[in-house]
């Protein structure tokens, strides 16, 4: 970066230098020094990669958003939910490199009378991430989001709702439905995210094809997404594409359901129908509600089912490797970070371990657990 210094004939010094593009950058100053100090800044970001235009950042919030999203390899869900939070934002009209932690913080105080605190914190994460692109493209220096204290979130342990067996027996034995054109063959739907821990948009992408009956498996390959007024086939969330291992119980459900409303019907064609066309969206949420009501069980959630089945994968002894992939999560630190909760602590090994010891002792001593040995018995 080539650069030099000047004396103006109203006394002040005038320091500049050309940028990459090749325009020219000028201040002027009351001192040489400071002149220099300045140019002196310039060059040592320019060497550490750090240097920004200052007229990069005269962009607004709004025009880098709306330039920045059209560039992202994101679904129609994705994208509406970036530019519902963007859009909320007070300081989308702001040049970028105005904005301060303190316009962020004041945004997150307004929303959190009217926002959940899980709200609150996608919305920001997708804010963050737009200045995040803003400061690796060169138009701001730093990220004006970080060090923003967000509202604290309930324990995952006390948000997260786990149906019992009986209400989720319920909730099958209220699923279908007698009445024309009404809930006939959801309760394989029920049973699926019930016992197979399926995702909505997953259990409703299900073809017949992906039911290995012989093998009692079903293979995870893709989800429907609505998209407008219809659907779109994508593949599954975090391309967590899958084989899930059925118990004999659902296979027979499965299998009953192909039976009785998909007979001789093509590999290709989607398990849940309503007409023509795959069962989504607001098919199911319809058809979930009035389930749930007529168990008289409002307060359960269809994800909650999914809850139900990983609970019951961690207390029958699977590992953490093991119920991640039965989920379909990303990683198994996503699995941890959900469910840890459920897993034995130290504590209870420590004690179930003494407990066996203490078991065995006894018994190699001839003496049932609780029995007073002969020596403690007073004559």
């Amino acid at each position: 970066m080539a650069g030099n210094i000047a004396k103006r004939p109203n006394g002040k010094w005038r320091a500049r230098y050309r940028n990459e593009a090749g325009h020219e950058r000028a201040r002027h100053f009351d001192r040489k020094i400071d002149a220099q100090r300045w140019l002196d800044q310039i060059a040592s970001t320019v060497l550490t990669g750090t240097y920004v235009d200052p007229g990069a950042g005269k962009l607004t919030f709004r025009q880098f958003y709306d330039d920045w999203s059209e560039r992202q390899l994101w679904v129609p869900a994705t994208r509406a939910n970036a530019d519902l939070a963007t859009g909320s934002v007070p300081f989308a009209d702001l040049p970028m490199k105005s904005i301060r932690r303190s316009h962020v913080e004041t945004w997150i105080k307004g929303r959190a009378a009217e926002w959940a605190p899980t709200t609150i914190k996608t919305r920001f994460v997708i804010v963050r991430s737009v200045f995040r692109a803003a400061v690796a493209d060169r138009v701001i220096a730093t990220d004006p989001s970080i060090g923003v204290v967000l509202p604290r979130r309930r324990k995952t342990e006390a948000a997260m709702r786990f149906p019992g067996v009986e209400e989720v027996g319920e909730l099958l034995s209220h699923a279908d439905s007698s009445r024309v054109s009404s809930r006939k063959g959801f309760r394989a739907y029920v049973a699926l995210c019930a016992f197979a821990g399926l995702r909505k948009g997953e259990a409703a992408a299900v073809q017949v094809g992906d039911i290995d009956f012989l093998r009692r498996q079903l293979t995870v390959s893709r989800q429907l997404q609505r998209d407008g007024s219809t659907y779109v086939v994508r593949p599954p969330k975090y391309g967590s594409e899958r084989v899930v291992f059925l118990p004999d119980d659902l296979v027979t459900i499965l299998s009953e359901h192909v039976a009785v409303h998909l007979p001789d019907s093509e590999p290709d064609r989607w398990l849940f129908t309503v007409g023509d066309d795959p069962m989504y969206d607001n098919a199911i949420t319809w058809r979930w509600r009035a389930t749930r009501a007529a168990a008289g069980l409002s307060h359960v959630r269809l994800h909650d089912l999914r809850h139900f089945y990983a609970s019951g994968l961690i207390a029958a002894g699977c590992d953490v490797v093991t119920v991640q992939r039965a989920l379909g999560h990303a990683s198994a630190t996503t699995t941890l970070n959900t469910y840890s909760h459920l897993w034995p602590t130290a504590e209870d090994r420590t004690r179930a371990a003494a407990a066996d010891l203490i078991h065995q002792a006894l018994k190699a001593n001839g003496r049932a657990d609780g029995e007073t040995p002969r020596s403690a018995v007073p004559h």
